[in-house]
């Protein structure tokens, strides 16, 4: 019996509107003995609506786009009892977590990896019961990875998501929270926090390759504090700028469950997409719970 392949695809994603790099790249999953079912997103939500309607009747499931394309396809997949192995295809103006993966911008190249791979199970985060792949963040320029239009993403890339935060930073407000990750808690106002499973947090910081293990159930915690002095000031700009995360200035833990208490329910992004927040967040790494073909 042939194998099959869901191909779930979004069209507005990426800074090319040419086809020709994934009708080659379905041309391969063909020439390697897949029948292959193609399916384009047609709204937001639609990619999960797939995954989870379609993805337990394959073999395989590819999507390609950016991160959002990918959150909504792990989400989907969550919902199945036996999900079947994910491939992704990054096609976003910024794809985080592809860049972890080592995953080629080819498509091409990329499809070669996806069907020579046998997979690998991988970390999950959920974030009060809702699925993420590889980070949650509030705070500064967390707003700018949903509100850069489209266009400018497509446009722009990395550059939207700076370009937004600077407005973020005429703004700048600690936000008042605890934040428990095991047996240590951290109170006071912070100007970002981040539970990440990526060397690459917000498309802004990046984490050290051997700080981070995508399959070990432990999420890397950052936050920065609000400085409440010139000398605070200083550490903080200099853990950023060198991207010393481990030097003072800014809080970085292992951790498998992080809570975040707040009198508000500020807003938080899933993978670069808006995510609600609440008075009391509860983000859990669910070990190795599904199939990348990396």
């Amino acid at each position: 019996m042939a194998k099959t392949l869901l191909f779930i695809v979004n069209p507005r994603a990426g800074r090319t509107r040419s086809s020709a790099p994934l009708f080659e790249a379905v041309a391969h999953f063909c020439e390697a003995g897949y029948l292959v079912s193609v399916r384009q997103t047609q709204r937001q939500g639609h990619a999960a609506e797939l995954a989870e309607e379609e993805g337990g009747n394959f073999d395989r499931v590819v999507c390609c786009g950016g991160d959002g394309t990918l959150n909504e396809t792990v989400s989907g997949l969550m919902r199945l009892a036996d999900p079947p192995p994910l491939g992704y295809i990054p096609g976003g103006s910024t794809n985080d977590f592809a860049a972890s993966l080592g995953l080629p911008g080819d498509a091409l190249e990329a499809a070669r990896r996806i069907t020579a791979s046998e997979g690998r199970l991988l970390d999950v985060g959920s974030f009060n019961g809702r699925p993420f792949v590889y980070i949650a963040s509030f705070g500064a320029f967390t707003r700018a990875s949903y509100s850069a239009p489209q266009s400018v993403k497509n446009d722009l890339g990395h550059l939207a998501y700076l370009l937004e935060g600077v407005k973020d930073l005429s703004t700048l407000r600690p936000y008042r929270a605890t934040v428990t990750a095991g047996e240590e808690a951290f109170d006071g106002g912070f100007l970002f926090g981040a539970v990440t499973n990526s060397m690459s947090v917000g498309g802004l910081m990046k984490l050290q390759p051997d700080k981070v293990v995508l399959d070990d159930g432990l999420f890397e915690l950052l936050l920065v504090p609000n400085p409440t002095n010139a000398a605070e000031l200083q550490a903080l700009i200099r853990s950023l700028v060198l991207q010393d995360f481990e030097g003072g200035g800014v809080v970085f833990r292992h951790a498998s469950d992080i809570t975040v208490e707040t009198p508000e329910g500020f807003p938080w992004t899933l993978d670069g997409e808006y995510g609600s927040g609440a008075e009391q967040v509860e983000i859990k790494n669910l070990h190795q719970r599904l199939k990348f073909l990396i």
